[in-house]
């Protein structure tokens, strides 16, 4: 079985000490030779300014192939495509398409009457353009405001439909449940390829709270397990023998890509990356 190709998720920093965790993560995960590296979009386009910057830093200096997230939250089609064609003229060929969450203190997204409704207008929109490769999302579970899995795929499908070459999924605990809609999506007619997101747990808290927000089930025997893990002292090795275990199952079920959601805390993605065989390259030139 070969080492798979991976990505990773950045976010970027609102403060100092964020920047240094920031290019700390950059620096050690960029060795592993990600395919793409994406940064990430702020709840409510909160952090658009630094979103950018992040991005175009990221591509400059360390050579990596850079995806911005674009969301359609507080902004009219003409500041969003602005905001797109900035990136094309940095040389960013790369863009996840979201709709992206709710303003904080709002409990659903309501679209602004001169912004894009819905993620899969703007995919149509920044298909338009001929200039990007797109990503989009996907939910291997139900997403919180769809009515069950067919919908799900049905969206999914319309996303890919509009311009969408790739698909990268929302996180999940069990392997299963990205087979299962890998299978849902095949059965549907989608074709392109769905890469599985995986959450190495730098914190069992703060994963059950993202879980609740996304629809994410979290099965008994993982809650059972880390909450002696916490007891005991032994939280991040079964972490990372959770994470690993994760992966393997799913290249053992013919996945060849893994997406890794850092945030920013890059240690515990590099040993899961180092377990599954994938080794940092080394210039000769350095050890000669």
């Amino acid at each position: 079985m070969s080492a798979p190709r991976i990505s990773f998720e950045f976010f970027p920093p609102q403060t100092l000490d964020a920047s240094f965790r920031l290019w700390d993560t950059v620096q050690t995960l960029s060795p592993l030779k990600p395919s793409f590296v994406s940064v990430t979009y702020g709840a409510g386009g909160t952090t658009r300014k630094l979103t950018h910057e992040a991005v175009t830093t990221i591509g400059q200096n360390f050579g990596l192939n850079v995806a911005a997230h674009l969301t359609c939250v507080d902004a009219s089609r003409e500041e969003t495509l602005a905001i797109a064609e900035t990136y094309a003229a940095a040389g960013v060929t790369e863009i996840v398409a979201l709709r992206g969450d709710a303003p904080k203190g709002a409990d659903t997204f309501t679209a602004r009457e001169d912004g894009f409704a819905n993620s899969i207008e703007l995919i149509e929109a920044l298909a338009g353009t001929g200039k990007f490769n797109l990503r989009v999302g996907a939910y291997p579970e139900a997403h919180p405001e769809s009515a069950d899995m067919a919908a799900n795929v049905a969206w999914l499908k319309r996303k890919i439909d509009a311009g969408a070459s790739s698909a990268i999924t929302q996180f999940f605990f069990e392997a299963e449940s990205f087979f299962r809609f890998r299978d849902a999506c095949e059965k549907a007619g989608i074709d392109a390829p769905i890469i599985p997101g995986i959450l190495p747990i730098t914190s069992w808290s703060g994963a059950k709270r993202f879980a609740q927000r996304c629809g994410t089930t979290v099965p008994q025997w993982l809650d059972d397990a880390f909450t002696a893990a916490v007891r005991d002292g032994r939280e991040e090795l079964l972490a990372t023998a959770v994470a690993t275990e994760l992966c393997d199952d799913l290249l053992r079920g013919g996945v060849e890509d893994l997406h890794f959601y850092t945030l920013n805390r890059p240690h515990l993605t590099r040993d899961v990356c180092f377990a599954l065989g994938i080794a940092p390259e080394v210039s000769l030139q350095n050890v000669a």
